[in-house]
Order: structure tokens, then C-alpha cells, then sequence
């Protein structure tokens, strides 16, 4: 029997059909039973943490903390827009970009429409698309990275929305920004193009773009992006999405009336204006995303190539060697990293780019599990 028959049985309010069948997001596990320093390398937090300016601002706000905020977003959609030269009237913010991902499908996807996202895409696109009572449809990957061919080979009549995380999460992967719009221009009109750019900030590779450009000039692309990564706001959740003007309007229209909170509001504001501690991070990502890499591979175990502040492991299916072992072993000595199971990756872990300490600590426990020398990064 499915939850969802198995509620209907029960005295009391039933939820609509199929909400019960979905399976519920698991964040990163961010302590260890027993083990009193934990470092943290399973949800992609950057490691220098917050902007000093963003901190500044976040305290002043909460002198103001009896007062609704400003429920546009005014100042967060100005920073912004002066940022990227956007105009803010093209800008929505809100509670993390999950918030937008969810308010998107809402407002242009119903029951028994189909939402597209890659193979090992994030997985709230295939909670929000059930939420809405609609179909989530899988699109396959090659070599761990979206195949434009494969999401073009999937899109139906029903299609409605083509979510496309560029990098991808969790396995760090990207498409050149000509496959991007190879995509774009091959999706009937009435199809939305989500450009989900979270980690876009950290991408080093000429062939890469956020995005921006579609969501500016075409009318069914829009980008979100996310002040959780490389901004290191994760605890205020706090996104942003532009796009086309009559979908800003209608994301508007259903949006709670201040979705996003004053302090909030103010460190984003100071957080996208500070360009060097933007810079800090990107400096440390630069140096430890190829040394973990390279020292990962030197242990005998694969890596993705990633272009975000992660990498993806791989693991032999041998006893005594498997991903599920070895998370369990890196948890005992308080290295949380993600298990991706869930993705369909069983036999891999994610690690978050973390402090020098707990990249080197991660590399010296590998070489431990596996039994060889410590690699040297």
C-alpha cells in the first residue's frame, strides 16, 4: 500500500495525492555522535565564512527587528542589479533559491505537466515538480554531465518547465554556454529554461556563462542564483532570480508579501558589494580545488572533474573499500562528508572544498582507510 493510500484511511485531513510519495530532501549531516570537532564538508558551505561588511550589517539590522521589512527587497535588488547591470525591476529575491525554485514551478507548472532535470540533478526540482502534481521526468547524462541531446529527446507535449543546474550538484560537472543555448533554441516557446547558477561564481572555464544573458533578452529563460555558496549566507537563506518581465510579475504575485527578512535583506545587500572577500574565497577554491583533486587521485580513487567548491569521490564496490565505509570511518574522526545515495550515487561521497586543516585531515584519513602513504596535496 503507498503512503498516500495508507493516509487515506486515517481520520483526519488527507494531503493531495502524491504528496506523501515524495521523498523528503536530506540536508548534510553537520555533526557526529561522539565526536566533539566535527568538520563540516557536506553541504558546500565556502569555508572563510560571511563578509565582514555582511556581518556588520546583519547586527545593525537587528536594531529594526520589530519592524516589517521592506517587502520589494529594494536595497538586496539595487546591490544586485548594480552588480551584474541588471535592471532591479527584473529581480526577484527570496528565502534561498529553493524558495524561487519552488514559487517557479508553482506558478507555471499543474497537475499532469512534466518538469525535466538532468539524471543527477538537484533533487528538490523532482519535489517541487510533485508538489504541483506534476511528472518529474529524468533526463540522462554523459560521463556525469547533462546531455543537451538527452533533454531535447525528453521533452513531450507536457513538458513545461527544463530545469538545468549549471555547474551541477553533486557532481560538479558544466555544459558550455553554446550547449546552452543550443537547448534554449531547440525548447518549443511556452517551455521555461531554469538556469540554476549556484555555484556559477566559482566556474574558471572561457566556455562558461551563467546564464544572464538568456534571462535578459529571451522570453522563457530565467536564472536564479544563491547567497548560500560563495557568499557564505547559507543561515539566512537567501536567493535571487532574473528574468523576462510577465514572469517576474507572476512570481510576484505569489510570493509571500516579505518572503525575505531585514537582516537578511542588509547582508546580502553588503555581501555582493564586497569584491575582495568574493575574491578571498576564489583564491582559496582555486588553490585546494585541483590539490584535493590531485591528491584524491594519487590514493588510486576517481574523481569528477568539478568547476564548484566540491568534488565528487569515487569508490570500489570492494569490501572494506566502499563509499558507505568510508564515510563511515571519516565520521568517526569527524569529517562529515555527503553521501549520495539519493542521487543515484552510491558509490561515491561528496566533499566540500573546506579550511586547509580539514582538506589536509581528509586526505591523510583516505590514505589511512585505504592503507597507503598520505598523499602529498
Amino acid at each position: 500500500m503507498s503512503a498516500s493510500a495508507a493516509a487515506a484511511t486515517r481520520p483526519g485531513p488527507i494531503p493531495l495525492p502524491g504528496i506523501l510519495e515524495i521523498a523528503a530532501y536530506v540536508p548534510g549531516r553537520d555533526h557526529v555522535e561522539g565526536v566533539e570537532k566535527v568538520h563540516k564538508l557536506s553541504a558546500n558551505e565556502t569555508p572563510l565564512g560571511p563578509s565582514p561588511k555582511a556581518i556588520a550589517a546583519f547586527r545593525e539590522a537587528a536594531e529594526t527587528l520589530a519592524t516589517y521589512p521592506d517587502g520589494g527587497a529594494t536595497a538586496l535588488r539595487d546591490a544586485i542589479g548594480r552588480k551584474n547591470g541588471i535592471d532591479p525591476a527584473r529581480i526577484v529575491c527570496g528565502t534561498g533559491s529553493d524558495e524561487l525554485l519552488a514559487l517557479i514551478t508553482n506558478a507555471f507548472l499543474g497537475a499532469g505537466d512534466e518538469g525535466l532535470y538532468s539524471q543527477h540533478g538537484f533533487l528538490v526540482y523532482k519535489i517541487y515538480v510533485m508538489a504541483a502534481g506534476g511528472v518529474p521526468v529524468e533526463a540522462e547524462e554523459t560521463n556525469l554531465t547533462a546531455s543537451v541531446d538527452a533533454f531535447l529527446a525528453k521533452v513531450s507535449e507536457r513538458t513545461k518547465i527544463v530545469f538545468l543546474a549549471n555547474p551541477n550538484n553533486p557532481t560538479g560537472t558544466y555544459i558550455p554556454f553554446d550547449e546552452v543555448k543550443r537547448l534554449h533554441a531547440a525548447l518549443p516557446p511556452h517551455v521555461l529554461l531554469v538556469l540554476d547558477a549556484a555555484y556559477s561564481e566559482y566556474v574558471r572555464r572561457n566556455d562558461y556563462a551563467s546564464g544572464l544573458e538568456l534571462a535578459l533578452t529571451t522570453d522563457n529563460v530565467v536564472m536564479v542564483r544563491t547567497f548560500s555558496k560563495i557568499h557564505g549566507l547559507a543561515a539566512l537563506r537567501l536567493g535571487w532570480m532574473v528574468g523576462p518581465e510577465p514572469i517576474v510579475d507572476a512570481l510576484n504575485r505569489i510570493r509571500g508579501p516579505f518572503n525575505v527578512n531585514a537582516p537578511a535583506i542588509a547582508a546580502g545587500a553588503a555581501a555582493i558589494a564586497d569584491d575582495a572577500h568574493v575574491a578571498a574565497s576564489l583564491a582559496h577554491n582555486d588553490e585546494w580545488l585541483p590539490r584535493l583533486t590531485q591528491g584524491i587521485e594519487a590514493l588510486g580513487l576517481r574523481v569528477t572533474p568539478s568547476v564548484g567548491n566540491f568534488v565528487l569521490i569515487h569508490f570500489p564496490r570492494e569490501p572494506g573499500r566502499t563509499a558507505a565505509e568510508a564515510d563511515e570511518f571519516l565520521s568517526r574522526r569527524g569529517l562529515v562528508l555527503r553521501a549520495v545515495r539519493a542521487y543515484g550515487l552510491p558509490d561515491a561521497l561528496r566533499m566540500t572544498i573546506g579550511t586547509a586543516e580539514a582538506n589536509e585531515l581528509v586526505l591523510a584519513a583516505l590514505a589511512e582507510f585505504l592503507g597507503k602513504s598520505p598523499a602529498r596535496g
